[in-house]
């Protein structure tokens, strides 16, 4: 049986296991060990044998240890007032821009994503925080609730990316210079959004509600209201500066966020035994979540590399790997309508097995593309009509999936506009992380 019909049937089993509701890993886990069985002919003692040593390996991974302890720390402050005081802080700077608070979903993903790595995570805090305060000034709903939707997947792009973790751990790339390649894409798609707000709903947010209604406070706007984002600008520089410094790994950076987090909320006076016992449980059921799947990924590689299927996809795509932008541009639009149904941490480890030897042998720098990966998993979570971070708004604002849908359509061509900017100029990533090697 040819490389092409294996890859097929594993991946129909996979499509039938998800769709019918079985457990990601679970579903990993079952293709992996039909995959040996069927096609190697491998007994289930040899494949139990591969796989508990396979699995083991990959758990005892160091850098994994920074998944839970980043995702501790954006628990611990989801449940503190520090976004509440991150938006009072942003009031200054965005106020007096065309779209005035428009702005603040912008600024406020890339501020929080900056601390808890995870897009879902950040599509909560900031709408928790921006839509209310919105609405009650008379803002355009629609304009926020698209750029809601399109900012909360920066949490995946902005350093620390606990998706960048994953893809450096399953390719065995440098986490710390994945994160600085996100820096520049991440700052450029955030302006790229702020742009699009000043230049299209400006006046129109002016002229909401009689323009009554949107007026800010003076006090509001004054810059002495900057004060309130220094917890989350003390733990940003904690966390980024020790990484890129030098001074610590990820995983060890991760460990002393978590203790700058509870230092300043024990400041705060916010700090107590019932929000931190929610955020432990909150950090088991969300780290295992991601741990578990990303573990037994590794099982499915290895199987993968037994049946040398990733290698003998690579050839059989030869004509495709000697044109390379045909290829990437056929993985961009598979990846964004996988994002249509998965999460971008289960797209990851589903498909670097076989993509990303393909993506080696066709001379693109694994650094640039795990960059390229996370922005195209960003725009299917906007994909309409069923990206994740669509039902997260809808589900937050209680607005019709279909309005949400719309709203971030504009959004969604910006990304697709960088994707192709990311393409034609990969020294957006790449500028960064070759400036921090020299």
């Amino acid at each position: 049986m040819d490389a092409i019909t294996i890859g097929l049937s594993l991946m129909g089993m996979l499509a039938f296991l998800l769709v019918s509701g079985t457990w990601i890993f679970v579903s990993l886990l079952l293709i992996a060990g039909l995959g040996l069985s069927i096609f190697l002919g491998y007994p289930m003692d040899r494949i139990g044998s591969i796989g508990t040593r396979v699995i083991l390996t990959s758990a005892q991974k160091w850098e994994l240890a920074a998944i839970p302890l980043f995702v501790f720390m954006g628990e611990l402050i989801y449940r503190s007032d520090i976004s509440d005081r991150m938006f009072r802080g942003l009031l200054p700077v965005v106020g007096r821009f065309p779209g005035s608070l428009l702005h603040t979903n912008v600024l406020g993903s890339i501020v929080f994503g900056a601390v808890s790595g995870s897009s879902s995570a950040t599509t909560a805090m900031v709408g928790k925080i921006t839509l209310p305060n919105l609405e009650e000034r008379g803002f355009d709903r629609k304009t926020a609730l698209g750029a809601l939707a399109a900012s909360g997947g920066l949490g995946l792009l902005i350093p620390p990316s606990i998706m960048l973790i994953v893809y450096g751990v399953m390719v065995e790339q440098s986490i710390i210079r994945l994160f600085a390649a996100g820096v520049v894409p991440g700052l450029l798609i955030g302006a790229l959004f702020s742009l699009y707000i000043a230049l299209r709903h400006g006046a129109r947010a002016k002229r909401a509600a009689g323009g009554s209604a949107i007026e800010l406070d003076r006090d509001q706007l004054s810059f002495g209201n900057l004060w309130q984002l220094g917890p989350i600008a003390i733990l940003f520089t904690i966390v980024l500066g020790a990484i890129y410094s030098g001074i610590a790994t990820p995983s060890e950076s991760a460990a002393i966020g978590v203790l700058a987090t509870a230092i300043v909320l024990v400041a705060l006076r916010q700090f107590n035994l019932r929000k931190s016992y929610d955020a432990i449980i909150a950090t088991v059921l969300t780290s295992s979540m991601i741990c578990i799947i990303l573990i037994v990924a590794s099982f499915l590689s290895s199987a993968m590399g037994f049946l040398h299927l990733p290698q003998i996809m690579a050839e059989s795509a030869g004509g495709l790997i000697e044109r390379p932008y045909v290829l990437i541009a056929i993985l961009a639009l598979f990846y964004l309508l996988m994002g249509c149904f998965l999460d971008g941490i289960s797209i990851a480890v589903m498909t670097l097995p076989i993509v990303f030897p393909m993506i080696s042998q066709a001379g693109f720098d694994p650094i640039w593309f795990g960059v390229f990966l996370v922005i195209t998993v960003e725009a299917g979570l906007i994909t309409p009509p069923l990206g994740f971070n669509l039902f997260i708004v809808s589900g937050m604002s209680g607005e019709p999936i279909g309005k949400v849908a719309r709203a971030a359509l504009p959004f969604f061509f910006l990304m697709l506009l960088f994707m192709i900017l990311l393409i034609c100029m990969p020294g957006i990533a790449l500028w960064l992380p070759d400036v921090m090697q020299r």
